[in-house]
Parts: structure tokens; C-alpha cells; sequence
């Protein structure tokens, strides 16, 4: 493989590398053991909607990013709705990093208390304002190349937590004694296993410019083809290894299952928390750019101050949100079904159609095309309204 694609192939499987990761065991778990056919059919649906991605870009020299897919195919609406809906996933996964960061430091530091004045924070609620007065400064940088190029060690950092999660299994005697389900598949926990797997495959964003990188764009489906093999395998590895473990017993992330004594378990936590800081800026950065550019003409010499005061209330509103709705796995399938669904799946595939035309698909792209729509549009209804039931019924 040439260095560049090669390059390009780390780049992909950092896209798709992520918190996912820590859900999939309680995916199965919702699922059944057939589900992780389900995980399999979500890799290859995503897979064929990147590759439409990049024929919709091959139609016009001019496109480079997802909203210009959305405006060659729809105009100016088009763009919009993509930007609209890569927004909202953006703003939902920055707070799912915040929720996780809560979750996974209470169980390293259980009984954590603040009080100042009258105002006293503990656990979870104390660890994602500290979390976020952490996080803030670095969203006020410009360049994030730092950030970038540490956050890129996503695919790494994926390895390092199946490994550990692994040895405390098979060396810190946790054992594969887990007592699961004997029914091979829950209907009634499809909708949320559906939303989770859908989630960890949440890189189309960036698939286009992906794409636009490439000088021998020929190489793109095989790259993609290695990314989300790997991906998946890793993603299934882990889903059966967690799963094994702690059966039906498994909690919203494989790790606050975990022995927090041991050494594998903190390498696996410690290493869970890695990724959300670095990643944070880098998440919010797309949408606090997108409300500067709104108001740059309004902000005159004040634009600095400006921009540090967007991207400060918009930490703010994800420690509020954070805060509010501390369901990890419930907000995650939330977003899996509603957003991603839609960014990954029904977007490619109506942007495709629309640039190309039905008439000009094979038969083969036309089923698989119309198949994609169908099984995006079930998850997004079913999933959608499973997820936000959930989600009240926890606040209530």
C-alpha cells in the first residue's frame, strides 16, 4: 500500500475509532447474540454509503467537504440539513464525552466531594465540571494541531482498552463467567443495539476529505474496505469479550464493570479518558466556527473576545446538557438513531439518487440503495422513540 494511502487508511480508522468502542458488549447485551449479525450488516451498509459519498464528489470537481454533497444535490436546503444534522451529532458526542469522563473518574475516585460556600459537588456531577473547566481553554486555540495529532492515537488507544479489558479477564481472574441470555435475539432491545452499533461507525464528516486527500483516489474503496474490517473486528471483539465477561450484568461502558485495583483496569480507564479530552476541542471547534461566522460581521475588533465567549457558553450548555441527562448509552443510541442514522446512511444514499438519478443505477445499486433507505428509516423511527422512552423514563 503507498504511503499515502496508507496514511489516509490511519486517518479512516481514527474517524471511526472511538468511545463506541465501550458500548458494544452492552449493545449485544440489549441485542442477543444474533445482533452482532446486525453489527456486521451496519459496517457494510456504512461502507457502501462512503463510497457513494466520494461518486457524488466525482460529479462535480468543486465539491470538497459533506455540505457541498448536500448543496449539489438539494441546493441550498441540502446544505443545511447536513450541516444542521453534523452539528447536532457533534454537540450530543462533546457531551457524551463529558458524561463518560464523569462516569469513569467517579469509579477511580469514589466518595469525591467539593464544597465551596454553599455550593457542594460530588461524584459524577463534580467530575464533569472539572472535567470541563479542563477542556474549556483548549476549545479558545486556533491552531489545534496539537490536539489533532494526540487524538490521533485514537486506533492505538482502541487496541491498548481491548488488550486490558483481555488480560483482566484471562490474568486478573474477572474470568469469562458472565451469566447472559440464552435467547439468541431481543427484539425488544433492537432499537437501542441498533442506535449503539450505528454510532461507532459516525465518520462520514469526514469521509470526503478523506477523499479529497488522496492523489490516487482509485485506492479510496479498498482503504475504506481495510478501515472498517478492522474497525469492525475490533468493535466485535469487543462486544464478545465484555459480553463473556459480565453477561447481562454488563453496564452502559465495559469499564465501570471493571475492578478499578487492578492494573489492567486503570491502563483501560485511563486510557478511556485520554481520547474525550483531546478530542473535545476538536468536536466543538466545527460548531463554535460556524456561529463566529454568523456574527463575524456584528463582532468588529472584538472578534477574539467574541470567539472565546461562544466557545465558552458552548461548554457551558454541554456541562447543562451533561448534567441533565447523564445516560450515557441511552443518549448515544439517541444519537446513533436520529443523527447518524441520518448522516451516515439516509443522507448518501438521497444525495446519491438525487445527483445520479434512479434511472442511471444498476440493479444492484438500486437494492442496495433502496435497501439502506428501508433499514435507515426503521432504526431512525423505532430507535428514535425507544431511545428518548428511555431517556424519560429515567428522569421520571
Amino acid at each position: 500500500m503507498p504511503v499515502g494511502t496508507a496514511r489516509t487508511c490511519m486517518n479512516g480508522l481514527n474517524a471511526l475509532s472511538g468511545v463506541g468502542l465501550l458500548t458494544v458488549p452492552y449493545a449485544l447485551s440489549e441485542g442477543g447474540w444474533v445482533s452482532l449479525a446486525l453489527l456486521a450488516a451496519v459496517a457494510a451498509a456504512c461502507w457502501y454509503t462512503g463510497i457513494l459519498l466520494c461518486r457524488c464528489m466525482d460529479a462535480d470537481d468543486a465539491i470538497r467537504t459533506y455540505p457541498d454533497i448536500g448543496e449539489r444535490a438539494f441546493g441550498r436546503t441540502g446544505r443545511l440539513l447536513v450541516s444542521a444534522f453534523t452539528y447536532v451529532e457533534l454537540y450530543l458526542v462533546a457531551t457524551g464525552f463529558l458524561i463518560l469522563e464523569g462516569d469513569n473518574l467517579d469509579k477511580l475516585f469514589p466518595g469525591a466531594r467539593v464544597t465551596l460556600g454553599t455550593v457542594s459537588l460530588a461524584g459524577k456531577r463534580l467530575f464533569v465540571v472539572l472535567v470541563a473547566l479542563v477542556v474549556a481553554p483548549t476549545t479558545w486555540l486556533r491552531s489545534l494541531g496539537v490536539l489533532a495529532y494526540v487524538s490521533a492515537t485514537g486506533v492505538f488507544a482502541s487496541v491498548v482498552i481491548v488488550l486490558s479489558v483481555l488480560w483482566a479477564a484471562a490474568v486478573d481472574g474477572v474470568g469469562f463467567s458472565g451469566r447472559g441470555t440464552t435467547t439468541p435475539l431481543r427484539i425488544a432491545g433492537l432499537p437501542t443495539a441498533l442506535g449503539l452499533y450505528i454510532f461507532c461507525y459516525g465518520g462520514h464528516p469526514m469521509f470526503p476529505t478523506l477523499y479529497a486527500s488522496m492523489k490516487r483516489k482509485s485506492q479510496f474503496p479498498k482503504m475504506l474496505v481495510i478501515c472498517f474490517l478492522l474497525c469492525t473486528l475490533n468493535y466485535g471483539a469487543m462486544a464478545v469479550l465484555g459480553y463473556l465477561m459480565y453477561g447481562d450484568g454488563v453496564l452502559s461502558q465495559v469499564t465501570l464493570n471493571l475492578p478499578s485495583a487492578r492494573l489492567s483496569s486503570k491502563v483501560a480507564i485511563y486510557t478511556t479518558l485520554l481520547n474525550p479530552v483531546t478530542k473535545y476541542a476538536l468536536v466543538v471547534t466545527p460548531i463554535a466556527a460556524a456561529v463566529e461566522e454568523r456574527i463575524r460581521g456584528a463582532a468588529g475588533k472584538g472578534a477574539r473576545a467574541v470567539s472565546v465567549a461562544v466557545r465558552t457558553l458552548l461548554v457551558l450548555s454541554t456541562v447543562a446538557v451533561a448534567l441533565a441527562l447523564p445516560f450515557f448509552a441511552d443518549l448515544m443510541a439517541l444519537v446513533g438513531s436520529m443523527l447518524n442514522v441520518a448522516v451516515c446512511m439516509l443522507l448518501p444514499c438521497a444525495c446519491y439518487v438525487r445527483i445520479f438519478g434512479a434511472p442511471s443505477m444498476s440493479s444492484v445499486e438500486a437494492v442496495a440503495t433502496g435497501g439502506i433507505l428501508v433499514l435507515g428509516s426503521l432504526v431512525a423511527v423505532t430507535g428514535t422513540y425507544y431511545s428518548l422512552m428511555k431517556i424519560i423514563h429515567e428522569l421520571v
